[in-house]
C-alpha cells in the first residue's frame, strides 16, 4: 500500500520556533506575532502552487489549547494494531466532486469544531474540510461531522495512525501530495516515523527562544540507537525583510551516519 508525497511547510524564527511562548494559538498567535509575520502575505499561497497538494493538514494543536491538543505517539509500539481502519464517512456529493482537494485536520480524540466545511473565498473553490480521526473520538462528534456533511477518515484505536491514514488518502481518496502545515507535534510524529519527504521553511529575522516553546519538530528526543534525520539541500533563496527560504529533501536513508 502506497502512500503520498509529504512536505512540511512552516515559517518558523531562526531558532525553529513556530510561535512566541508556550500557550499562544499557534493559528491565531497574537500582536506580537502578528507584527513578526508583517510582509509574509499568504503563506498557504506558496505552498499551493510550488507543491500542488491535493490536502493541506493541520493538527490539533493549530486550532486548541496545549492542554487539550492531541499529544501524537512517536511510535505506538509492537502490540498496537496501528492498521485499524474504521467507518469512514466519504459521501459521494462531496467527495467526487471533480477536482476536489481538502484542508485536513489531524484530531484524533475529535475535540476540534470545525467553523467552515468551504472557505467562501472564490480563490478556494474546490477545497473542503476533512477530518482525520480515530475509534477514540466520541460518536457525538461523528454525528455533528455527518450532519454538517463533512467526511472523515477513522484509523486508529486511540490516536491517529499516521503512517496508515496517509495510505488510506492515497487509497480513497487519490492523494498524491501532502503539505503538513501544523503545529510541531505533528511534524515533529511525522518525522520520527519516517514519513516526510520534504522540508519546506520561510525563516523569519527574529530570535525567540523560551523552554518549552513550540518548535519545528516537537517529537521525543532521540534515542541512543538513533541518528538525525539526514537532508540534501534543494534550494535557498533570500527574500525580502531578511526572511530566508529554503527547501530540503529527506535523504532515503535515515538511520546510519554519512
Amino acid at each position: 500500500m502506497g502512500r503520498p508525497r509529504v512536505v512540511t511547510f512552516n515559517i518558523t524564527s531562526v531558532d525553529g520556533r513556530l510561535t512566541l511562548a508556550p500557550g499562544v494559538n499557534l493559528m491565531s498567535g497574537d500582536e506580537r506575532w502578528t507584527s513578526v509575520i508583517e510582509g509574509v502575505g499568504d503563506p498557504y499561497l506558496w505552498a499551493r502552487e510550488v507543491h500542488d497538494p491535493e490536502v493541506l493538514l493541520e493538527g490539533s494543536g493549530s486550532f486548541l489549547s496545549p492542554a487539550d491538543a492531541e499529544l501524537i505517539p512517536v511510535d505506538p509500539g509492537p502490540a498496537a494494531d496501528v492498521s485499524v481502519e474504521g467507518e469512514h464517512f466519504l459521501p459521494p456529493a462531496v467527495v467526487d466532486v471533480p477536482g476536489r482537494r481538502w484542508f485536513a485536520v489531524v484530531d484524533g480524540r475529535g475535540k476540534v469544531e470545525l467553523r467552515f466545511t468551504e472557505w467562501p473565498d472564490p480563490s478556494w473553490a474546490g477545497w473542503h474540510a476533512l477530518v482525520i480521526t480515530s475509534k477514540a473520538a466520541p460518536a457525538e462528534h461523528l454525528e455533528r461531522l455527518r450532519a454538517r456533511g463533512v467526511p472523515y477518515l477513522v484509523v486508529g484505536h486511540d490516536h491517529v495512525a499516521l503512517a496508515e491514514a496517509l495510505s488510506v488518502l492515497a487509497d480513497r481518496l487519490d492523494v498524491r501530495t501532502v503539505v503538513s502545515t501544523g503545529g510541531g507535534r505533528l511534524s515533529g510524529a511525522l518525522l520520527r516515523q519516517h514519513l516526510v519527504d520534504e522540508i519546506d521553511l520561510e525563516l523569519l529575522p527574529v530570535a525567540i527562544g523560551g523552554r518549552g516553546t513550540p518548535a519545528l519538530f516537537d517529537a521525543a528526543p532521540l534515542a541512543s540507537d538513533e541518528w538525525p534525520t539526514r537532508l540534501e539541500l534543494l534550494s535557498s533563496e533570500a527574500l525580502k525583510d531578511g526572511r530566508v527560504r529554503l527547501r530540503y529533501r529527506v535523504c532515503v536513508r535515515l538511520d546510519v551516519p554519512a
